[in-house]
């Protein structure tokens, strides 16, 4: 009996001293109301009205410090996914809403020099939030944390870099429990609008930027990057990808997501 009562303040203590839970369902609120799909398949993000409104702006400020205070090395594997994810496109959020208006986010540059992988120069390198004791950027969230430890190419399509090129921002948290259904639904997305992938007239096979920037995430290949596409592609789509055998061209829309 005294070994269990000893187990039971020991679990107690723990449960105690863990932070907080993050609230998604305020984040939800946010997005819901900000953040909304447009006639052309782009989801746009009012930073307009969202700069204008203190409240809402401390509410975002507020959900990012709560998640800095978790221990998301202590979560299981989808949880700590999502975590780095939701963590990712809100600091993307604060970064826009701080400096805001801005045609780009390009245009925010990063605290001290350098590039980051992609050879581009923006606000990714600044170091704007610590977790478990590490100063972190949005570089290190995507290219430290999620790329190496998760080693899934769809997480390219769960990050949002408030920009028309980038996969779309989400109108809700990232969540475990739907984790890969979302993941697949991004991926489809993506891949079946234009500027994911676009086969011209002439055959020849325009894809985003990304298939370039983290083309070892997709396989390494024009060809691996192709059967990738293929995977997430229409009917239609896929079609018209059969017959591809090199990726022609990329592209990227550095404008802001604004609607």
């Amino acid at each position: 009996m005294r070994r269990n009562w000893a187990g039971l303040l020991s679990a107690m203590a723990l449960f105690l001293a863990a932070p907080a839970r993050a609230d998604d369902a305020a984040y939800d609120a946010l997005l819901a109301r900000y953040a909304s799909p447009s006639a052309d398949g782009v989801s746009r993000v009012n930073y307009r009205a969202w700069r204008a409104n203190a409240v809402d702006r401390a509410a975002l400020d507020s959900y990012v410090a709560d998640l800095a205070a978790q221990r998301p090395s202590t979560f299981p594997r989808d949880r700590a996914f999502v975590y780095w994810v939701n963590l990712y496109n809100a600091v993307t959020l604060q970064v826009v809403l701080e400096r805001y208006p801005v045609r780009s986010i390009r245009d925010i540059r990063s605290e001290g020099t350098g590039l980051d992988p992609r050879g581009l120069v923006g606000p990714w390198r600044t170091r704007r939030v610590r977790v478990e004791g590490r100063a972190l950027s949005l570089d290190d969230i995507e290219n430290v944390v999620l790329r190496p430890t998760y080693r899934d190419p769809r997480v390219h399509y769960a990050i949002n870099c408030a920009s028309i090129g980038c996969p779309n921002l989400m109108n809700r948290a990232w969540r475990a429990e739907t984790l890969e259904a979302d993941l697949e639904a991004a991926a489809r997305a993506y891949v079946n609008h234009s500027r994911g992938v676009r086969v011209n007239t002439d055959g020849s096979l325009r894809v985003s930027s990304i298939y370039r920037w983290f083309r070892e995430d997709f396989g390494g290949s024009d060809a691996a990057v192709i059967a990738h596409l293929r995977r997430y592609a229409s009917p239609q789509l896929a079609a018209r990808l059969s017959g591809a055998t090199r990726i022609s061209g990329h592209g990227y829309d550095w404008a802001l997501n604004e609607g």
